[in-house]
This record gives structure tokens, C-alpha cells and sequence, in this order.
């Protein structure tokens, strides 16, 4: 799940300032799971927004719109009538959201409503953990199911650094170190053995480091 953190309200009205007419647009996706971006959250933005708007005696023209998803090009055709209409549109799905809406919509003001963080999973309500970097070469099996590359402060492919304590990062007593779960899982599973292996420097080609990724599905291309 893409985990992301609603951007300040001062913040979004210094992007909109001068617009008059202003669309919040969420999305039916992560966002909506993470409570930043769903139909909720459009609702409460954009009533934030008349209400600052009113106080300084700006038009408070705020529409609400929610996509099921603000990453295909089907559910962003949906606003093809409107879309160009506005002064200003505020996504508040992932990064891929304002893009995908400037992208089919280049005369539309596009701004992002929040940051997105990273790709994580729920340990409890209200609460979530990074859990991937999307490298692009998942190697979790080697290491007891666990992400050393996400989840370990310096990203050690070969086994904890000599800060840990405790089965706790340097970083603060509240971070595990994955190294430590990796060790104890992998004892668990009689496969301790495995972790001598010294792996190489790792080739960030598939990752980022790249350039924009893209990926095509022969198979489900119409």
C-alpha cells in the first residue's frame, strides 16, 4: 500500500491562491485505506478550504470529486467535461494522481494535496510501516521473508552494523533492526547457514536508479 501525509492547509492555500474555482480531487485507492485521500478526506479539505477562503473574503468555490482510482487513464477520462473548467485541481491521490490528471489534462492546474511517503503495510488502526523500497529485485526469500533494503536504516545486505543493541537500530529505541529479526527467523527455520552467503554490491539498475520504470504486459496489452 502506498502510504502517504496530507500536505498543510497554509500550504495548499499558497498553491491555489488566485484561483478561484477549485476541485478537490480523491482517490478510492491507498490513499483512501491510509486516510488521507478518500471520499472522507476530500470532504473535510475542501470545507477547510471555503471556511479560510470566507475569512478572507475569497469566493469559497470548492467542488468534491472522488475517483475509484486516480492511476488509470479509464477513471481519469471521467473528467473530461470538467477538468479543464477549473482554476485549480488538488489531487489528493499518490504522485502518480497529479500527474496522470496534468498529463491527460494540459491546460488544468494540477497540485499535489499530499506527500507521498512510502510503500508500507498496517501494524494497527491508524498506524503503518515501510516495508518496501520497490528495487525492482525482490531477494526477501533469502532472508527469512524480511527486507533488509527497506527496513534496515543503512540498507546491509550482509548481516547488522555494529550499532544495534538489543535487537534495536542506532537510530532509536523504537526501530527494530531488521538484522535481528532476520537472524532469529532464519534459526527458527533451521536455515541459519544461508546467511553466510556474502552478497555483492547490489545493481540498482532495476530500481530508481534507472530512470523512470516502465513495465508492459504483452499479455494484457488490447
Amino acid at each position: 500500500m502506498i502510504v502517504g501525509d496530507a500536505k498543510p492547509l497554509e500550504e495548499i492555500l499558497r498553491m491555489i491562491e488566485g484561483r478561484p474555482k477549485v476541485l478537490v480531487l480523491g482517490c478510492r485507492g491507498c490513499v483512501t485505506v491510509c486516510n488521507v485521500g478518500g471520499e472522507k478526506e476530500v470532504g473535510v479539505l475542501a470545507t477547510a478550504l471555503r471556511i479560510a477562503r470566507k475569512k478572507r473574503g475569497l469566493a469559497p468555490t470548492v467542488d468534491e470529486r472522488t475517483l475509484e482510482r486516480q492511476c488509470d487513464p479509464e477513471y481519469i477520462e471521467e473528467l473530461a467535461d470538467v477538468a479543464e473548467g477549473y482554476d485549480a485541481i488538488i489531487s489528493i491521490a499518490c504522485g502518480v494522481g497529479p500527474q496522470f490528471v496534468s498529463e491527460r489534462y494540459p491546460k488544468a492546474p494540477v497540485f499535489p494535496g499530499i506527500n507521498t511517503t512510502f510503500i508500507g503495510g498496517a501494524l494497527a488502526h491508524g498506524m503503518w510501516s515501510e516495508r518496501c523500497q520497490s528495487c525492482g529485485d525482490c531477494l526477501v526469500h533469502h532472508f527469512g521473508g524480511l527486507c533488509p533494503i527497506a527496513r534496515c536504516s543503512k540498507s546491509l545486505m550482509n548481516g547488522p552494523c555494529g550499532g544495534s543493541a538489543g535487537g534495536k537500530c542506532e537510530i532509536g529505541p523504537e526501530v527494530d533492526c531488521v538484522w535481528h529479526l532476520i537472524v532469529e527467523k532464519m534459526e527458527r527455520m533451521g536455515r541459519a547457514e544461508e546467511l553466510e552467503r556474502v552478497w555483492p554490491v547490489k545493481n540498482w539498475i532495476t530500481a530508481r536508479d534507472g530512470g523512470p520504470r516502465r513495465r508492459i504486459r504483452e499479455d494484457l496489452k488490447l
